[in-house]
């Protein structure tokens, strides 16, 4: 198994802050080189120096041990370099072939594109990748992970060598995680290397052969998978020990703060039923696709309903819209918090206080002295990591943006929080903090629900469980009374149980 990759000393350095110092990194084929840390720890540094996005300050690129220079994503991709982000980049309009040989289309001698060629050859890679669907699919219609198979036969079309992959299982559960991780054995043994990203470090000893620890834009441990633990990795992480990763503190529970009933919307949600009591963590789990999303956004408004009634501390109410839920203390922590929950493009004080202006105006002037204090409170509070109030959210890691999103919610003082994929790309030491805050919430009155494709997660911080399928409720579970396995069971169709 020879090395194909050798990263050495490498710096990079940003205004204000030194992205990576003296990092080291290599990578042979055939192997999952895992790479992990904090939020901020220079990961995606050092994968967008590889591929060409960035330049780095110093250091050396040695591929097959002959050192280059890479200084565009086009140099990185024809030295055999892929990169798989979170946003796949496909066209959702074009086909699975159309998206596979997108910039890289196949020609015939008449010098027009040859679609059956590229058709066959389409089938072909994905083949490789052991999934086998018609290759005229629309990209819209095709399921997330075959989104994600499609990124990578695109990668594979271009004779790649190297893959990089980051947070590729951030939204798949059950089979479709299965399917990726069959899809990276396949790749192992035709020789590829892989560098694997990802905050759920269980998987990282499920599919990995070596992990590399970033904290703090250092390379602080390299370990063989088999040679370190789970805990080891989290103290390396974060620089401590962390003895209590999922918690839930005892909560008296109150009487009923919602009450959903019989909810549909056409197509997508079925006779929903369920109601949230004061201090009350309820959990939803499901497969993606189940609709816990889409009922998330129909009880804030953002979608609506054809039938049912949602009833607020025992009065009935009608919620057209996120501002009208807010207005009856309702907030919602979205899962895509770029498209949905954030202003990218301005400042981390501007999103904190954006539910709160109209409580902190006096007579049309915004009390300056009050937005400030708001700002600096959730700031330290929430420990976000931000140079100034003023710093564009865009600049700040997944893990702090979250952070940003959970300050909105909590300035504005909503009783109840709908919390959709809360540590999606969120790191270990972010993750026990969102845990704590959730506990705080809950001890000061308020109510919870939590959606989580992370099933531990569901199991450790929920007083109920409610499980979805096909956008209809399957079951109610006690954490305490079931299993991983119960919960996954009521996750699917009943014809497939």
């Amino acid at each position: 198994m020879g090395e194909i990759l050798r990263m050495v000393s490498i710096y990079k350095k940003f205004p204000g802050v030194q992205a990576l110092s003296d990092v080291d990194f290599n990578l042979n084929e055939g192997e999952v080189h895992c790479l992990v840390g904090e939020n901020g720890a220079g990961k995606s540094t050092l994968i967008k120096i590889l591929a060409g996005a960035y330049s780095k300050d110093e250091g050396r690129i040695l591929l097959n041990g002959k050192e280059v220079e890479i200084t565009d994503p086009h140099i990185g991709r024809m030295l055999g370099i892929s990169v798989i982000y979170q946003e796949l980049g496909l066209v959702p309009s074009l086909s699975a072939a159309e998206n596979i040989f997108l910039g890289n289309e196949m020609y015939n001698r008449f010098g027009t594109i040859n679609w059956k060629n590229m058709k066959i050859e389409a089938k072909k890679l994905l083949n490789l990748l052991g999934i086998d669907f018609p290759v005229d699919t629309l990209v819209r219609d095709l399921t997330v992970a075959h989104q994600q198979l499609v990124t990578t036969a695109r990668a594979l079309s271009v004779k790649s060598t190297i893959l990089v992959m980051d947070e590729p299982s951030a939204v798949l559960s059950g089979k479709e995680l299965g399917l990726l991780f069959n899809m990276i054995d396949r790749l192992k043994k035709r020789g590829l290397g892989i560098i694997y990203i990802s905050h759920r470090l269980a998987e990282v000893f499920e599919i990995g052969d070596r992990i590399t620890v970033l904290r703090d834009g250092r390379k602080v441990k390299e370990a063989k998978v088999e040679d370190i633990n789970l805990d080891e990795v989290v103290k390396y992480m974060v620089g401590r020990e962390i003895k209590e990763y999922f918690f839930k503190k005892k909560i008296d529970i109150g009487e009923n703060v919602l009450t959903v009933k019989n909810l549909e919307r056409q197509n997508i949600l079925h006779d929903i039923s369920f109601h949230l009591r004061k201090g009350e963590i309820l959990g939803i789990s499901g497969l993606v696709g189940a609709g816990r999303t889409e009922l998330a956004r129909a009880i804030t408004g953002a979608d609506p309903i054809n039938r049912g009634e949602i009833v607020m501390n025992g009065q009935k109410v009608r919620i057209k819209s996120p501002s009208q839920a807010l207005s009856l203390g309702i907030g919602s922590i979205p899962e895509d918090r770029k498209r949905y929950g954030l202003l990218l493009e301005r400042s981390v004080e501007e999103n904190i206080t954006l539910p709160v202006l109209k409580r902190i105006t006096r007579i049309g002037v915004l009390q300056f002295t009050t937005l400030f204090e708001i700002v600096k409170h959730y700031i330290e509070y929430l420990r976000i990591m931000t140079p100034s109030f003023d710093q564009l959210t865009n600049s700040l890691s997944g893990g702090n943006q979250q952070k940003v999103v959970l300050a909105k919610w909590l300035a504005s003082k909503c009783k109840i929080l709908i919390m959709d994929e809360p540590t999606r790309g969120v790191d270990v030491g972010a993750k026990v903090e969102i845990y704590h805050l959730m506990n705080d919430i809950v001890k000061d009155g308020g109510s919870i629900i939590l959606i989580s494709s992370e099933l531990p997660e569901i199991l450790s911080l929920s007083d109920r469980i409610l499980v979805m399928c096909e956008g209809r409720v399957t079951k109610e579970l006690l954490p305490e009374e079931t299993s991983q396995e119960e919960v996954l069971q009521y996750s699917l169709p009943k014809s497939k149980r």
